[in-house]
C-alpha cells in the first residue's frame, strides 16, 4: 500500500507498506484524507526527535474497515477522523478525564507497519500518511458520513490543539482580548476559538501581511504585521494595558517572551509552538507578581471523543471553519510539493488523499 515514511534522511513516497490486522481494542482505518501538520515537518528536520523509520502523518480521517476484539462503539463502515490520543482509559489521569496526560499516550511508539522485512514506527499513534494504519479504539472518533474528509481530517490535531487551548486549557471568558502569535494552522484554530469563546478583541500577529484577511475571516478584529511594526507597542495601540491571553504558536524563545510581555494583570500566555527540545526562553520575573502566569499546552487539552463531536456539530451549524482552513489537496504521491508549499507558508492547511 502506499505511504509516506521518514528514514532518517530524507521522507519519502512508498507503495510497499504493509499493516498488520487490529488486536483486541484496535481498528483499522482506510484513510481518505490527511492534513500536513508542522509536526511531521519538524520529525524530518530534527526539531522533534523520533526513532525511525517511520510512518509519518497524525491528522486524518477516514472509514473503519476492520476492528478488533471488545470494540463496539464504531464498526466497519463508520467515518471517523483519528485523535493522536493513545491513552489507557485506566489510569488516574484518564479516569479525571484528562487523557493528554496519561503517560502510555507519550513517548511508547509501537510498530504496526512492515515494508519488507523492516519494522516501521507509528507517528504520534497514528501514522495518517498510510493508506491504512491501525489505531487504538479510543482514537477513532465517529463522525457524520456527511462530513467532507478533507475537511474532518483536521479535527485530530489543529483543531483539537487550537480551539482546545482556548476554551479547555486557557478558558477564554466572554468580553476578554486575546493575542495570537502566529496565524498558521494551530494560529488560525486558536482565532475561530476566541471568537467561539466570545473574546471582544482578538488581535491577530504575524509577519506576513498576506495572513491579514485569512485572520479576520478567523475571528481577528484587528491584525499587526510583524515585519513593518513594532509588535509589543502596536499591540499596545490595540489594548493599551495588555491582553487576558496571548498565544504563542510558533515556537519561538523570542516570541514566547513576547507573548509574556503582552499580558495584562492576571494575563495568561498559552505555549502552543514546539521549539527545538532545548530551547529555553526567558521572562522578567518581577512582571509575573502581578499574577501573570505562563501555561503549557498539551494537544488543547482535549478530550477527542467528547470534543471532536462537539466540533463536527459546530461545523455543521456554521459557527466552526474546516473548508476555510484547507488551502490545497495533493494526492499523496505529491508529498514532497505539500511539504515545500508548508515550508514556504503558502499553506493554512495542506491535505493529502488517497
Amino acid at each position: 500500500m502506499r505511504g509516506v515514511i521518514f528514514d532518517g534522511e530524507a521522507p519519502r513516497f512508498v507503495t510497499d507498506l504493509e499493516v498488520r490486522s487490529p488486536g483486541p481494542g484496535e481498528v483499522l482505518v482506510g484513510i481518505r484524507a490527511a492534513g500536513l501538520c508542522h509536526s511531521d515537518v519538524s520529525v524530518v528536520d530534527g526539531t522533534i526527535p523520533f526513532p525511525v523509520p517511520v510512518v509519518l502523518g497524525h491528522e486524518g480521517a477516514g472509514v473503519v474497515e476492520a476492528v478488533g476484539e471488545g470494540v463496539s462503539h464504531v464498526v466497519p463502515g463508520d467515518h471517523v477522523a483519528l485523535s493522536t490520543l493513545a491513552n489507557c482509559g485506566a489510569c488516574a489521569e484518564c479516569d479525571r478525564g484528562r487523557p493528554t496526560m496519561c503517560r502510555k499516550a507519550i513517548g511508547m511508539p509501537g510498530r504496526p507497519f512492515r515494508r519488507g522485512d523492516t519494522r516501521l514506527y507509528s507517528f504520534a499513534s497514528n501514522s495518517a500518511f498510510a493508506e491504512r494504519t491501525v489505531v487504538k479504539a479510543v482514537q477513532a472518533v465517529k463522525i457524520p458520513a456527511d462530513l467532507p474528509m478533507a475537511s474532518a481530517a483536521l479535527l485530530g490535531c489543529g483543531v483539537l490543539t487550537g480551539i482546545g487551548a482556548v476554551l479547555n486549557r486557557a478558558r477564554v471568558g466572554h468580553g476578554e482580548s486575546v493575542v495570537v502569535i502566529g496565524t498558521g494552522g494551530i494560529g488560525l484554530n486558536v482565532l475561530q476559538g476566541a471568537r467561539i469563546a466570545g473574546a471582544s478583541t482578538i488581535v491577530a500577529v504575524d509577519a506576513n501581511p498576506a495572513k491579514k484577511a485569512v485572520a479576520r475571516q478567523f475571528g481577528a478584529t484587528h491584525f499587526v504585521d510583524a515585519s513593518a511594526a513594532d509588535t509589543v507597542a502596536a499591540v499596545r495601540d490595540i489594548l493599551p494595558t495588555g491582553a487576558d491571553h496571548a498565544f504563542e504558536c510558533v515556537g519561538s524563545a523570542r516570541l514566547i517572551r513576547q507573548a509574556v510581555d503582552l499580558l495584562d494583570r492576571r494575563g495568561q500566555a498559552v505555549l502552543l509552538g514546539v521549539p527545538p527540545a532545548d530551547t529555553e526562553a526567558s521572562f522578567l520575573v518581577s512582571s509575573m507578581y502581578l499574577d501573570k502566569a505562563i501555561l503549557g499546552c498539551r494537544y488543547g487539552l482535549s478530550r477527542p471523543q467528547r470534543d471532536i463531536a462537539l466540533y463536527a456539530e459546530l461545523y455543521r451549524t456554521g459557527r466552526l471553519l474546516l473548508d476555510e482552513l484547507v488551502t490545497r489537496t495533493y494526492p499523496v504521491e505529491d508529498f514532497a510539493k505539500a511539504a515545500a508549499d508548508a515550508a514556504e507558508g503558502r499553506l493554512a492547511r495542506g491535505v493529502l488523499t488517497f
